[in-house]
């Protein structure tokens, strides 16, 4: 239990600095969306290091080799559509909108709330360690349902991705909301996704057999991200700014659109 213990505390280490480097990055280059680049391709990086750092000696187990796939992948996904986009274009309006509400105090504030992200991202990877370290011999049934979650997640939110940037790169629609694809289901299928991958841990994780009490762990990280994309840094500061830009578009969209788990749009 220590090793494990020790092990957390480095990846939350690990956060720490690479978090840093996102605040010294969007410092020079005046664009806070950098900082979501460098926590997705951070993150990946500690679930690497959870799922794999030898303990005890001994080869990584199948299981700990196919976590560390699948977040790896995730992290590189994520962290490389989030770097094109703030690459290309303008500032993400929550970033935007702490810079004007922050103006002179921004370089602390923002300082302070990267390391919340730092902070929140330690606690997700408390899913990927307990996942990837889950004792159980072999790979199972659980194994392959957790499989099958987080790739439907991957594709499902690289699929709202690519439509909304299809969407927004359509000079006709500038001014308007994206309501097609997925959008049409939900008004965050990107952030729903997010959320269903993070349900795929627990999957891996929890030992039916009572074997694996850190299994349990597992559970924290979709509860604690549902919470936060809805609550705290997605969904509200998302539909914040587009009720203050375009009010009766979004008064429309939210009306026949759900607001985070999809269903077929109202008629």
């Amino acid at each position: 239990m220590t090793g494990l213990l020790l092990l957390w505390g480095a990846a939350a280490a690990v956060l720490a600095v690479v978090m840093t480097a996102a605040f010294v990055t969007q410092q020079r280059t005046g664009q806070g969306g950098w900082a979501d680049a460098f926590w997705s391709f951070g993150l990946g990086a500690a679930g690497v290091l959870v799922a794999l750092y030898p303990l005890g000696g001994g080869n990584p187990s199948p299981r700990q080799w196919l976590v560390a796939a699948l977040i790896a992948a995730w992290g590189i996904r994520l962290g490389s559509h989030i770097a094109q986009r703030a690459a290309s274009e303008g500032e993400d309006a929550r970033y935007a909108r702490l810079r004007e509400e922050w103006a002179d105090s921004f370089g602390p504030k923002m300082f302070g709330f990267l390391m919340l992200q730092a902070g929140a991202a330690s606690v997700l990877v408390l899913g990927i360690l307990a996942a990837a370290r889950n004792p159980a011999p072999g790979l199972g049934v659980q194994d392959v349902a957790a499989t099958l979650v987080f790739v439907l997640a991957i594709v499902g939110e690289s699929t709202a991705d690519r439509q909304l940037s299809r969407f927004k790169s359509n000079p006709a629609n500038k001014g308007k909301i994206c309501d097609a694809g997925l959008w049409a289901w939900s008004r965050h299928p990107n952030y729903f996704f997010e959320w269903l991958g993070w349900c795929a841990w627990p999957i891996f994780a929890i030992n039916m057999g009572g074997d694996w009490h850190w299994g349990w762990l597992a559970l924290i990280p979709p509860v604690y991200i549902y919470w936060l994309l809805n609550s705290v840094s997605g969904v509200p500061l998302v539909e914040a700014h587009m009720q203050r830009t375009r009010p009766e578009a979004f008064a429309r969209y939210a009306a026949r659109t759900s607001r985070f788990f999809p269903r077929p749009p109202a008629s």
